[in-house]
């Protein structure tokens, strides 16, 4: 059983994400349980744990080389914008355990989202609706709705207008 696992993780990491085809990759991932919705599309390169966790919402985008960590559980909501090399962890180790052992929590993304090129969100973080992440951010606590923040760790930076209304995906983009 161990071997199938490890199979499997092989499979999604280094052979799935490189499949020219967007469809195919989206209905592989689909067998393994990720729920994707309307028009929403992960770009080549990313690195997936657990995506019979992972759950996300119409017409969002998941850049080039993101990294989607599902073992906690993993929602990314409606017109949402994950630029590329996002790193999504769930799970990290409790550097106060004795043993190192892992600790986790699930991740919320709200809708109108955008987590910007290379920013990282830690596990039990919600971004509320409309947030911003800036680059190279690190996000070890919840954001507010249509808050910006930016730097290590994150921290507010500005505020976003509120009345958000334009989609994402309606058209694919002309990249793999």
């Amino acid at each position: 059983m161990v071997w199938i696992r490890s199979f499997i993780f092989w499979f999604d990491n280094f052979i799935l994400p490189y499949i020219p085809s967007q469809t195919i990759r989206h209905f592989i991932l689909k067998l393994q349980g990720l729920k994707r919705g309307k028009r929403a599309i992960i770009y080549s390169g990313f690195e997936v744990r657990r995506p019979g966790r992972i759950v996300i919402g119409d017409y969002s985008l998941i850049g080039h080389k993101a990294v989607l960590d599902g073992r906690q559980g993993l929602t990314i909501g409606n017109n949402v914008n994950i630029s590329e090399e996002v790193m999504l962890w769930t799970m990290q180790h409790d550097y106060n355990d004795k043993n190192f052992l892992g600790t986790g929590a699930p991740i919320i993304i709200e809708d109108y989202a955008w987590i910007s090129v290379r920013a990282i969100i830690l596990p039990g973080v919600r971004v509320g609706k409309g947030a911003v992440v800036a680059a190279g951010a690190v996000v070890t606590k919840d954001v507010e709705a249509y808050t910006i923040v930016g730097g290590v760790p994150a921290k507010k930076i500005g505020d976003r207008i509120q009345n958000l209304e334009y989609t994402l995906g309606k058209r694919r983009l002309h990249i793999v």
